[in-house]
């Protein structure tokens, strides 16, 4: 297959692209930048030059080849101007792909559904602070309805893995490092579902391949890692102790997410895609020191 790949000199995209050519398709790669075109070329992709704005040429990458993964997305993510952008992109894809069976796989982030694990078939309920991001995964999987092939990919909080930059968990080292403290909110009991990034890029790979029209996938490696577990990993590394801090100490969306129990299943994709995550988990890959040099 020959797949148009926005996002693709991303973090996830450097890990999608070598997969998808690994297993023998062709890659179309969208770069808005000399640097990220040429990180796309070196990889051995085929270069569309342009960005998520320019619907012509989403529009041409899209007509042109035998599925999409749609990775990118302008930061930061929750504003309106990103979440209408990502919205206009979708709808160029699903008007290209309509009638042709296609694939479109679109990614997601898994739900929190309180007092247990959040599981591929809960319903994408367009609430809160990521409404409009939600009506944007909705919108691709009616996609479905116009002959297209589209699916979910839901990342996890941490997409782990060496060479990670702009995650959560540099943030977490960053800000452990301003402090002196590796902190967490209340007792950290609260748990992230987690994927190596090269387990998750096996999932996009099989999801353009065979998911079914509709999948929704939850690209989760585990379940939920407590998050003291997190912070005490980070400082086992920078030789500081890991406590408890009030929540007025972190900003942005670390808050909620500090103070969360988000965990998630991928029993479902497992089974439906007999996909298994092989690669370290988070606080092994942590333990591996890459984050700290």
């Amino acid at each position: 297959m020959r797949i148009f790949v926005t996002g693709a000199s991303g973090w996830i995209g450097s890990a999608v692209v070598p997969e998808l050519l690994g297993a023998g398709h062709q890659v179309l790669g969208l770069a808005r930048s000399d640097t990220s075109a040429q990180a796309v070329a070196d990889m051995g992709a085929e270069v569309l030059r342009g960005d998520l704005n320019d619907t012509d040429v989403l529009r041409a990458g899209a007509l042109g080849s035998d599925g999409v993964i749609h990775l990118a997305f302008v930061v930061p993510s929750v504003t309106e101007a990103a979440t209408r952008t990502d919205a206009t992109a979708i709808e160029t894809f699903a008007a290209c792909l309509a009638g042709s069976g296609k694939p479109l796989v679109v990614s997601g982030a898994t739900l929190v559904t309180p007092g247990r694990p959040a599981t591929e078939r809960d319903e994408l309920i367009a609430a809160g602070p990521v409404a409009a991001r939600i009506t944007n995964m909705r919108a691709a999987l009616t996609a479905v309805e116009r002959g297209v092939r589209s699916a979910l990919v839901m990342l996890p909080r941490s997409v782990h893995g060496r060479g990670e930059r702009h995650g959560f968990i540099p943030q977490l080292i960053a800000a452990a490092r301003a402090k002196g403290v590796c902190g967490y909110i209340g007792d950290g009991a609260g748990r992230w579902p987690a994927v190596h990034v090269k387990d998750a890029a096996r999932l996009y790979r099989l999801a353009v391949e065979q998911a079914p029209a509709g999948a929704v996938l939850n690209a989760v490696g585990e379940e939920g890692v407590p998050v003291r577990e997190i912070a005490e990993a980070i400082g086992r590394h920078l030789n500081l102790p890991a406590r408890s801090l009030p929540a007025e100490e972190f900003s942005g969306m670390l808050v909620r997410l500090l103070s969360t129990d988000m965990p998630a299943s991928s029993t479902i994709t497992q089974d439906l895609l007999g996909w298994k995550p092989t690669h370290p988990g988070l606080i092994e890959d942590i333990e591996q020191g890459h984050y700290f040099v």
